[in-house]
C-alpha cells in the first residue's frame, strides 16, 4: 500500500473502560483521506469518547489507533499537527475580537500571524466584517463559525467535529451546513457527531452508527432522507433515534 492509499484512520479492535464501565467494546473501521464521515449513537455510546481517542485527549484500553499512518497515543504530538478539533467547548477568548482570537491561536500552533491570511479565514466563515468585534458579542452560530475558524488554522488533513449543531437556530445551522460543505469540498476529512439528521442526510457521505460501544451500522450514506436515516438507526439499535 503506498503512502497515498493509507486510510487516515485506521482503528482496530478498539476498546475503552473507565474503571468497569466499558464504553467501547471491540471498535474497528477505516476512514479514507477526503470521506465526510457521521457517527450517530445514542449519548453515552462512546461517540465523544472515539473524537477524544483520535486526537489523543484519552488513551485506549486496547486496541490499535493510527491517524496519518502515526500510532497513537505514542506518536500523539505528531498527530495533533494534522487535526482540527470542534467540541462542545468553543476555546473562544470573549473579550478578544475574532481577528485577535485567530491570531492568538496562530502563534499556539507556530504560524507567524499573517494579517491576509486571518482575514481571509475569517471571510471564508462569513466572519470578515465581524472579526473586529469582541467575540462576547457573538451568536452562538458565529461563535460556533469561529470556532471551525481556529480549527482550521493550521490546515489539517482531518477535521473532528463533537455535535457542531448543538444550539444553533435554523439560519446558523443552513450557515454551518453551507462552511462544512466547503471545507470537504477543499479536500479535508471530516468526522462528525450529530443528532442533526437533516444536515447528516444532507452532508454526510458515510454513515458509522455506534450502540452500546460497538459499530452497529457502517455504509455509505446513499441519499437517505432524515426519516429514512432515523429509520436505518432504529433498526440498527433497536431504538428511536432521540433528536
Amino acid at each position: 500500500m503506498t503512502t497515498t492509499e493509507r486510510p487516515i484512520i485506521d482503528i482496530e479492535n478498539l476498546t475503552k473502560t473507565y474503571g468497569f464501565l466499558p464504553v467501547l467494546r471491540g471498535v474497528s473501521f477505516q476512514v479514507q483521506r477526503g470521506e465526510f464521515v457521521a457517527l450517530l449513537g445514542a449519548n453515552g455510546s462512546g461517540k465523544s469518547t472515539l473524537l477524544k481517542l483520535l486526537c489523543g485527549l484519552t488513551q485506549p484500553t486496547n486496541g490499535k489507533i493510527a491517524v496519518g499512518g502515526w500510532q497513537m497515543p505514542q506518536e500523539a504530538r505528531a498527530v495533533r499537527s494534522q487535526i482540527g478539533l470542534v467540541s462542545h467547548k468553543s476555546l473562544i477568548y470573549p473579550t478578544l475580537t475574532g481577528y485577535e482570537n485567530l491570531a492568538f491561536f496562530a502563534r499556539l500552533y507556530g504560524i507567524t500571524p499573517n494579517a491576509n491570511a486571518l482575514n481571509a479565514l475569517l471571510e471564508s466563515v462569513g466572519l470578515r466584517k465581524a472579526g473586529t468585534r469582541p467575540a462576547r458579542t457573538y451568536s452562538r452560530g458565529m461563535m460556533q463559525r469561529l470556532s471551525i475558524a481556529r480549527a482550521l488554522l493550521p490546515n489539517p488533513h482531518l477535521l473532528l467535529l463533537d455535535e457542531p449543531y448543538t444550539g444553533l437556530d435554523q439560519e446558523a445551522s443552513h450557515a454551518l451546513d453551507a462552511l462544512l460543505q466547503d471545507t470537504h469540498g477543499a479536500g479535508h476529512t471530516l468526522i462528525m457527531t450529530s443528532h442533526d439528521l437533516a444536515s447528516v442526510a444532507r452532508l454526510a457521505k458515510r454513515i458509522i452508527i455506534i450502540n452500546k460501544g460497538k459499530v452497529a451500522h457502517d455504509a455509505p450514506n446513499e441519499g437517505l432522507s432524515p426519516l429514512a436515516l432515523a429509520e436505518l438507526y432504529a433498526h440498527a439499535t433497536g431504538e428511536r433515534f432521540n433528536g
